[in-house]
Order: structure tokens, then sequence, then C-alpha cells
């Protein structure tokens, strides 16, 4: 690499936010079922502290050798529901105190995959593990759920949608915060080194690394210098400049994987925002052209942005894969803030933007009062989504008791605070509560 393209990435480093999302460690947990529950977990905890033993300290190792910031430090792990299930145990609790414990004995941030793939139907251990979800996130620190509520092939599962709306609910009454390491899928994918949506899928090697790379500051920068120029310029900047951030993460991953032993995976192309100033999608959409994010004309641009970004990255890196695109969480981006704060950004408009970009309505706050019913025809609204167009979307809803439109709610870290957004009061009771499945769209039949 020439001084040129050293330096250039050296100013992406120190004044565009540039950084390493995520190195997630995914380990497959298949080897650790057994009918004795104490001995699951034990196997569990053991492959988990012996296989990530290294994690932390081999990634802190390549920050200070290449000078990237490396943000967080993961790991995924099996659905839990499919582990768990040759217990008989009436509850999964112990499983997630086992994933904490493990997790703060490796030193990593958090961990993913007390999961279920309910898409299609339940199986008992998916059942049980839904009703421990409330439970587990408020005994652990470090652990992230998720459910696959639908997919493009099988349809949308209603009953697990409107069953995950009282289980939003159930955390709401123990702890708000406790939705933000929940999210509900439709076509969630087996290799998303992202949280708190991240598990192991069962196609995936025994222990692999997977990269989340970033970038929205290094993305705005660039469009800077072509103020004014076409819509091509526009998607051709980004398009090269994902290619630069995206090669800076395979480079790390590889070398990561190396040093680890382990399979490299994939590199997840997401712009993913926080609330530091410059680090936003929402700065990038206004700097296309928008006075500001939710205005007509967002779906568009970002549209192309999710687009360019995909493109970039694949002709930099040969395994690309998570979710891959540009993510639009509220509490997470100053610029999305700012937009809900006047009430130019709504759920509504977040819901057209989500048909476009990677995952869906994430981290977005909502009065304390919002019935479950509610909830769940957002859930289902998103799975539609996702399943007509065959991605991946989801849901990360967090109602707030005593807090109403005008209100706002103090996440802390990188969750960042988000202000309460109003939500169609109409209800929709009668549809959730019909049940049954949304039939799988005549395009999913490809054989």
């Amino acid at each position: 690499m020439d001084l040129r393209r050293i330096m250039e990435t050296v100013n992406m480093i120190d004044n565009e936010n540039l950084d390493l999302r995520t190195t997630t460690m995914g380990i497959s947990l298949l080897d650790c079922i057994d009918s004795d529950s104490d001995r699951a977990c034990q196997k569990i905890y053991d492959k988990i502290t012996t296989k990530a033993e290294n994690l932390v300290k081999v990634a802190r190792e390549l920050e200070t050798e290449y000078g990237i910031p490396i943000a967080n430090k993961r790991i995924t792990v099996t659905p839990i529901s499919l582990i768990a299930a040759a217990s008989g145990d009436s509850d999964y609790v112990k499983y997630a105190i086992t994933l904490d414990k493990a997790a703060k004995a490796v030193g990593v941030d958090v961990i993913g995959g007390f999961s279920a793939l309910v898409h299609k139907g339940y199986q008992n251990g998916d059942r049980v593990l839904i009703k421990s979800i409330p439970q587990a996130l408020k005994e652990t620190e470090r652990v992230c759920s998720s459910v696959n509520v639908g997919s493009t092939r099988s349809g949308i599962n209603m009953d697990a949608v409107k069953e995950m709306g009282q289980i939003v609910i159930e955390n709401e009454k123990i702890n708000p915060l406790n939705n933000g390491n929940l999210v509900i899928f439709c076509n969630a994918v087996e290799d998303n080194p992202f949280m708190a949506g991240g598990f192991h899928g069962v196609g995936e090697s025994d222990v692999a690394l997977n990269v989340g790379v970033s970038g929205p500051g290094v993305v705005k920068t660039a469009l800077e210098k072509v103020k004014g120029e076409s819509m091509d310029v526009v998607a051709e900047t980004i398009k090269q400049t994902a290619f630069k951030v995206t090669r800076m993460g395979q480079l790390v991953g590889q070398e990561a994987s190396k040093r680890l032993g382990v399979d490299f995976g994939i590199v997840d192309l997401s712009l993913a925002p926080t609330p530091a100033q410059g680090d936003s999608v929402a700065n990038i959409l206004e700097e296309i052209g928008l006075e500001s994010v939710g205005t007509h004309g967002t779906t568009a641009a970002l549209a192309m942005l999710n687009d360019a970004v995909k493109k970039g990255g694949i002709m930099a890196c040969s395994h690309v894969g998570g979710l891959s695109g540009a993510f639009i969480p509220e509490s997470e981006d100053a610029g999305m803030i700012a937009a809900a704060e006047k009430g130019i950004l709504t759920v509504d408009k977040l819901e057209a933007m989500t048909a476009v970009c990677s995952v869906g309505l994430d981290m977005i706050a909502v009065p304390g009062d919002t019935p479950a019913e509610t909830i769940s025809a957002m859930i289902a609204d998103e799975a539609a989504i996702g399943m007509i167009n065959n991605k991946t979307t989801a849901v990360r809803v967090i109602p707030v008791p005593g807090k109403d439109v005008g209100d706002s709610i103090e996440f802390g870290g990188l969750f960042g605070y988000a202000p309460i957004m109003p939500v169609h009061k109409e209800s929709s009771a009668a549809m959730i509560n019909r049940g049954g499945r949304i039939p799988a769209p005549v395009h999913s039949f490809k054989n």
C-alpha cells in the first residue's frame, strides 16, 4: 500500500469515526446437547471459554498492530432452543446464565444466541425458550435474544407474532431496557455478527470468525467532495468508499482467524451508526440532498446508498454475508434522533425505509401504554416487508412505562437516547388474535 493510501486510512480512523464495529466468534453448541441440563450447561461453558479464550487478546493485538479500533468483541452460539430441547426443562434461564458467565470469563461485550426459529411452527424447545426470555434477560448482563417469526419460504407464523408482542410487554414490566437485547426477525441469517440478533446457524462450521465493518462518517466525508454532482457520481463515490472500508475488514478478519486457528466466515458490510457526532447514516442521506432525513425522497436516497455499499463491498471481499447495508436505528444515530424529535421522522416513514435497507424498526421507543397487539402488528408489518422482498427485516421496539410522546429515554453507551415516537391508536387486536399463518408468497416457489 502506498503512502497516500496509508494516510487516507489514518485520516478515516482519526477524523471520520472509522472502526471495525465488531469481531464476532460463532461457536456451534451442537456437541453440547445433553438430556441432563447441568451437564449440558457445563459443556457449553467449557466450549465457549476454550474456543474464545484468546478472542479479546487477539483483537487487542490487531488494534495495536494495525491502528484500527475494534469497537466490540462478541460471540454467537447455536440457537439455545435447539440445544436445550433435549433436557426436558420447564425453563431455559440456566442456559442464559451459563452464556452470561462464559461471556464474562472470556471478556466479550455480549453473547447472542438465546434464540428460537419458529417461522413455520413451534417445537417444544421453542415454546420453553420464548417463555424464558423475560427472566433470562432480567438475570443476565451480556445475553442477547432473538426469535425468527417468518421467512419468504414459509410465510409468517402469526401465533409467534402475537406471542412476541406479549413478551415485549413482559420485558417492559421488568425493565424496558431489556427490550434492547431482543430482536424479532423475518428471514434471519445464520452468520450475523451484529447484536442483538446474532446467532450461529446450524449450517455454519464448528467455529468461525465474522467481522462487521462500519464507517458512516467516512461515507459522508467522501460525499462532501462531490456536492452538486449527479446521483451517478454519488453512487460511485459511495461504492469506492465501501470498497476501502471492506478491504480493511477483510484484512483484520482473516488475520484474526489465522491467529485464533478458526475459519474466517464473512464480512458484514453494514453501515452501523453510533450516537457520536459524525457517525450517522441520517447525515449521509442529508448530504445527498435532503434537508432532513424523513422528508420526501428519503427512501430513494436510502435505496441508492444501500445498493452502492453492497456493490463496493462485494468487489472488495470474497465472503460477504450477515445483513450488509445500512442500519437505521432511531436511538443509535444522532441524525435520526434529531429528525424524530422534530416530528419529521415517523414510525410509518421508518417502516417505508426498511423496505430498501438492512433490518427494520430498530431501537424504536414508544409510549408505555402501547398494547401488546399493536407491538405484534408492528412485527407483522416488518415481517411482511421481509417476506415479500426476500430480505431480512426485524423489530426491536421499546415501550417505556410512564412515558408518552414528547418524552425521551436514555439508554446509555452505544444505544444513546430516543424520543418517544407516536404509534397509531386504532386497534389491530382482531387481526392479531386470529393467529395461524400468513402463507408464503408465490415467488417463494423457486425449485
